[in-house]
């Protein structure tokens, strides 16, 4: 991090921590958007961002800023367990709202927008909450970095429409200033590793199902259970292809037997290691690739 100067112990990294000059201001900036929107509704998916936003808005709103998780198919069960396990020791009490995306085929087919669908249905569940409560604002926990030119996120698309804000990156954040605050701020998570929904691991054109989503879900929890912490499992028909950290790349291929025999329990024929190593967004590759690789037909079906 940037910000910082951390040593091997995370308790010695929280004592030792300060804020810079220029942390410490967009701190107080953020304080201070905060309490200008008086109540917010905040989509909190238990990621570090979603949750500095819940711990500083609970700070300074108290009871007037209102967690909102939502609970899909497509986001893993144990994910959700942990979101809550965070608020929990944060003393924050979090909404659970159930979502749809598979119900939308505009979602299901998976072409590239395909998470400006799903952030609509999620922000149409925090609408619904805001309007029941009678609050104006709902924020996620975007950061500046977000949304950078050559980042594929239509899901931001999705949060302009409907007026979300995002503090963090009215704030000017970028990621490793929220790694540095939540650590300041003694935010449980603070150094979890990046996470995305498993609708992710599909190629765009292949269609997305409750039963696929499941196998996913199966295969990154046994990878979590060995103790990898960075990675993706991707979805290739009967091809399961492995992504982790390089430096983790050898210690997966020891345990191949094992991981082998799991994944073809889970329903894959051929599991396969990613020599590149993890890369976020990597599915977006083809776009750039190969740009007319999703056939029009399921274009049009997604209305673009």
């Amino acid at each position: 991090m940037g910000n910082t100067m951390l040593t091997a112990e995370p308790e010695a990294e929280r004592a030792a921590i300060a804020l810079t000059p220029e942390l410490a201001t967009k701190y107080e900036r953020l304080r201070e958007i905060l309490r200008e929107m008086g109540q917010v509704v905040l989509g909190y998916s238990g990621g570090v961002d979603s949750t500095l936003v819940m711990k500083v808005a609970h700070d300074e709103l108290g009871e007037g800023a209102v967690a909102v998780t939502g609970d899909s198919e497509a986001f893993p069960q144990g994910e959700v367990d942990a979101a809550l396990d965070v608020a929990a020791k944060m003393g924050v009490t979090v909404t659970r709202v159930r979502t749809h995306e598979l119900a939308n085929p505009k979602f299901a087919v998976n072409t590239p927008n395909r998470c400006y669908h799903c952030k609509t249905e999620l922000f149409t569940e925090l609408q619904q909450v805001a309007q029941e409560r009678g609050i104006r604002w709902i924020v996620d926990g975007s950061h500046a970095e977000d949304g950078k030119p050559g980042d594929h996120r239509p899901g931001l698309k999705a949060a302009e429409e409907r007026g979300v804000r995002s503090p963090l990156r009215e704030a000017g954040f970028t990621k490793a200033d929220v790694r540095a605050l939540a650590l300041f701020l003694d935010v449980p998570n603070w150094d979890k590793p990046s996470f995305a929904c498993l609708s992710s691991r599909f190629p765009y054109g292949t269609s997305i199902s409750a039963d696929l989503l499941a196998r996913l879900d199966g295969c990154e929890r046994y990878l979590r259970e060995l103790g990898f912490r960075q990675f993706r499992v991707r979805h290739h028909d009967t091809v399961a292809r492995i992504e982790v950290e390089p430096q983790d790349i050898v210690r997966l291929v020891e345990l191949r037997e094992p991981i082998n025999a799991r994944f073809k329990e889970l329903g894959y024929t051929y599991i396969t290691l990613d020599l590149e190593g993890y890369r976020s967004g990597k599915m977006n590759d083809t776009l750039k690739a190969r740009p007319n690789l999703i056939p029009i037909s399921l274009l049009e079906m997604a209305g673009r």
